[in-house]
């Protein structure tokens, strides 16, 4: 609300001549009857002092202005009620990194896709052990060292890298002999290889090597190329979609507008810890299946219509 006042009081003073022979004074004397008019037997030559406040005329005072009015000046008040205007909301400040509410662009074909990929493990452990237990500990540690080496030999023929082979160690007294242990982990990228290197350790070695089922899994890596090929393949099957109704229509599919990736889902699939549950009667098929990942991603996108399809490229 906005409020005017405005005091509106204004004096004007004029000199007072009474009788003849009595001189001029800026003084006035009381008047015993009461009232605004001027004593009896005097005579006002040269006129009244008056106060305009609201039509009302008020007796000049020799004390100044604010002496002649008794009450409290008049006022006279201007308002002026005008209704409060809503306050207007305030931009609520987009976070970095995400677009707000797109506006429309003109004519735009709003599709989503779909896509589901699978991928098979990319690595194989197998794990090897071999013990020996003699009455010297020369001969114990002799009869796993021998085998040690024809099993590393073997491994390498076949591509099998050093830094890919892990070899442990374990030397102990049982009673009164000496036992000596070793285990040996070889990581294999090449399935093939991997079973003609067990194959033949297995018909050379025979019952001194205990070779366990061999554990597949993924590597970083490979999870994360599955994941960049179905996002890929799903914006794909967006496209050929758009593509299709605006044909359809007759229309010319235009720029993107908009691609955004709403949900992935992942499932199956191992990581690099064997599993301690795994039956050992799977067989090598089975194992790769059960250590298959998969992956699926859905993609909702926004395109531009340009206008009709042109009849030329319609014909190609």
């Amino acid at each position: 609300m906005r409020t005017y006042t405005s005091l509106v009081t204004s004096f004007r003073q004029l000199p007072l001549q009474t009788g003849p022979g009595r001189h001029r004074s800026n003084r006035r004397p009381a008047n015993p009857h009461g009232g605004n008019d001027p004593r009896p037997g005097s005579h006002v030559t040269a006129g009244a002092e008056m106060g305009v406040s609201r039509g009302r005329w008020l007796p000049w005072c020799p004390e100044g202005p604010a002496a002649a009015i008794m009450a409290p000046p008049p006022a006279r008040v201007f308002a002026e009620l005008i209704p409060a205007r809503a306050p207007s909301p305030l931009p609520v400040p987009v976070p970095a990194g995400r677009g707000g509410p797109r506006e429309p662009s003109g004519r735009e074909v709003h599709v989503s896709g779909n896509a589901e990929l699978s991928a098979g493990p990319d690595r194989a452990r197998v794990s090897l052990r071999l013990s020996s237990r003699k009455e010297a500990a020369g001969e114990a540690r002799s009869s796993v060292s021998r085998r040690l080496e024809y099993i590393a030999h073997s491994a390498r023929q076949r591509g099998v890298l050093e830094e890919n082979m892990t070899v442990t160690e374990d030397f102990s007294r049982v009673e009164n002999t000496y036992q000596m242990e070793a285990e040996v982990c070889i990581i294999f990228s090449d399935f093939g290889k991997m079973q003609n290197v067990c194959n033949l350790l297995i018909e050379k070695l025979g019952t001194s090597v205990t070779i366990s089922p061999p554990h597949f899994y993924h590597t970083p890596e490979a999870v994360d190329t599955l994941r960049r090929q179905v996002c890929v393949a799903a914006v794909g099957n967006t496209l050929r979609k758009a593509q299709e109704v605006c044909r359809l229509f007759g229309q010319s599919l235009g720029k993107p507008l908009l691609v955004r990736e709403e949900e992935t889902k992942e499932w199956g699939g191992h990581i690099d810890i064997p599993l301690s549950n795994s039956p050992d009667s799977l067989t090598l098929q089975e194992r790769i299946q059960n250590a298959t990942a998969y992956a699926s991603c859905r993609v909702f996108a926004v395109f531009e219509i340009k206008g009709k399809e042109n009849r030329r490229n319609k014909l190609l």
